[in-house]
Order: structure tokens, then C-alpha cells, then sequence
């Protein structure tokens, strides 16, 4: 029987003497059947990466699949910035702050991910845009950066931040303080809950923040916080303290504004009655030399 294969049932003696050769006809065996068998049987003792007959399990390929060390190092840093990110935004959603709380952030974000998607070549020439960005078709690390550049996009906050987006910028400070005047003033009478004395003592520095808001929105420099803010402002003085302003205020604002809506029906009425007034003019003489004319013809004939 020496010349007779093992069969599958000879297993757990091989089990036992597993410090043993493996040897005869049992790598003779197709080679699926080979690993199967010797796997059970040198599970532990096989090296890592190379199977019980010699023969290396791991791809030569494997390599072009893996993200290098300087790569990965940056993929963890952008991760990092992101999470500081996010938890900024929520926790400045309401009220709306995420400008003048989240800017050293963003700034941290985009500074990584800029390395990231640089063309520059890092240790080893390495160059992780093609990597990290656009290696497959979810590229999400591109996209979730993209979500929310969109949302700092819409917010504005450029215009209220310096141009390397290490400071706010004066106006912006400047109306913070004046905001912060105005909520002082409403905050100590609403405590004392006499609204009418609200109304009158806080009607200047409501009003210097009004024009104030009406500036910067002219110059440009108007961003998400100071527009929620403004917002929440005119609506504690409107409608939670029923504040206004006094009438013989806002009688010159009705007058400009009735005169410029009336002022191209006064324009174009004056160009119509002047127009009439020269055709009369024009016409006049013609007809006195027509009535002339006839007047000599007649006394010709006769």
C-alpha cells in the first residue's frame, strides 16, 4: 500500500505530527487540494505571506494598490481637520456663527487639503493628488471637501475675513461691538419689562446699527453672521417689543421716495407740453404766408 495516495481521513495523523516532513504523494495531490490540506495542518507554523509549499500568497501587484506613508499621513491629517470642521459648523448653526467661529478651521482644512491636491512631489517624488482624489469613482475625499467649500461659499465669510483668513476684518468687528450695544440696551430693560422706556432708550444705538448694516451691504462686506444677527435684531424690536420708529422720521423718507417715483411722469410731461409748444411755434408763420399768398392771387385775378 506504499504506492497508494493518503486519503482525507489521514489528516489528523498528519495533525499530530505536524512537526514532521511532509512527504510522498501528498503534494503530489492537485493544488487546491494541497493548500487545503496543508493549511489545516501548518495554519500556525507557515510564515506570513508564503503558503506550506513554498509558494508566495501575496501579489506582486499589491504594492500599486497601496497609499504610501506620506500619503497616508496627509489622508489622516485632512480627516482630523474635518472632524474640526464639522463639529464647528453644528455647534455654530444657531445662532448662525459659523464665520467668526470657524475660521481657523476652514483655514486649517483648506491648507491640508491644498497639499493634497497639489501637484508638488512629496518624499520619494511622491504626488498624492491622482491617489487620494481621483483613484476611483467615488473620490471622496474631493467630494467632501467640495460639500463643504459650497457651504462656506454660500455663507460669505471671505467678506468678513481678512484675506488670509487669520482675522475678521474691522467693519466686521466694528459692527459685532455696536450689535453688542444694542442687545445690552434691549437686555436691561427687558428685564426691568418696561418696553416703552426700551423703545426710547435704545432707539439711537438700534438705529446706528440699522445704518450701519445698510453700509456694509452697499460695500459688499456682509457675511452670514451679520445677516442672521441683523435679522433676529429687527425682530426683537419689531415684533417681540413692538418698538418703531417715531412718524415725523420717516415723513422725509415717503417724500424722497414719492418724489423719485414721480419724477419721470413730471419729466416726460415736461418734454410733451415743450414739444407742442414748438410745433405751434413752426407751423404759425407758414400759415400766415399761405393766407398771404392767397390774398395776392385773388387781387391778381381781379
Amino acid at each position: 500500500m506504499a504506492g497508494r495516495a493518503p486519503r482525507i481521513s489521514a489528516v489528523p495523523s498528519l495533525e499530530a505530527s505536524s512537526s514532521e516532513e511532509v512527504k510522498g504523494p501528498l503534494c503530489a495531490a492537485p493544488k487546491a487540494a494541497c493548500l487545503l490540506i496543508i493549511l489545516s495542518v501548518f495554519i500556525d507554523s507557515a510564515p506570513l505571506g508564503q503558503s506550506p509549499c513554498g509558494a508566495h500568497s501575496i501579489p506582486s501587484t499589491k504594492k500599486d494598490l497601496e497609499v504610501s506613508d506620506y500619503c497616508r499621513e496627509l489622508l489622516n491629517i485632512f480627516a482630523q481637520r474635518y472632524v474640526l470642521y464639522v463639529n464647528c459648523l453644528v455647534s455654530s448653526a444657531r445662532p448662525v456663527k459659523v464665520c467668526q467661529n470657524c475660521y481657523i478651521q476652514y483655514r486649517n482644512l483648506k491648507e491640508i487639503y491644498n497639499n493634497i491636491s497639489s501637484d508638488q512631489m512629496g518624499p520619494s517624488n511622491v504626488s498624492c493628488k491622482d491617489n487620494l482624489l481621483r483613484s476611483d469613482r467615488l473620490m471622496l475625499v474631493f467630494v467632501l471637501f467640495e460639500n463643504l467649500q459650497d457651504i462656506w461659499t454660500l455663507s460669505d465669510c471671505n467678506q468678513c475675513l481678512a484675506k488670509d483668513l487669520h482675522s475678521l476684518t474691522n467693519d466686521t468687528l466694528y459692527y459685532m461691538e455696536a450689535l453688542n450695544q444694542s442687545l445690552s440696551c434691549f437686555e436691561k430693560h427687558q428685564q426691568q419689562g418696561n418696553h416703552s422706556e426700551l423703545c426710547k432708550d435704545c432707539k439711537k444705538t438700534y438705529k446706528s446699527l440699522n445704518e450701519l448694516y445698510s453700509r456694509m451691504d452697499i460695500n459688499k462686506t456682509l457675511c452670514i453672521d451679520i445677516e442672521d444677527a441683523m435679522n433676529m435684531t429687527r425682530r426683537l424690536w419689531s415684533k417681540n417689543f413692538n418698538c418703531s420708529f417715531p412718524l415725523e422720521e420717516t415723513v422725509p423718507v415717503i417724500a424722497v421716495s414719492s418724489f423719485m417715483l414721480f419724477l419721470p411722469v413730471i419729466f416726460y410731461l415736461s418734454s410733451f407740453l415743450h414739444s407742442e409748444q414748438k410745433k405751434r411755434k413752426l407751423i404759425h408763420p407758414k400759415r400766415a404766408k399761405s393766407s398771404n399768398s392767397m390774398v395776392n392771387i385773388q387781387d391778381k385775378y381781379s
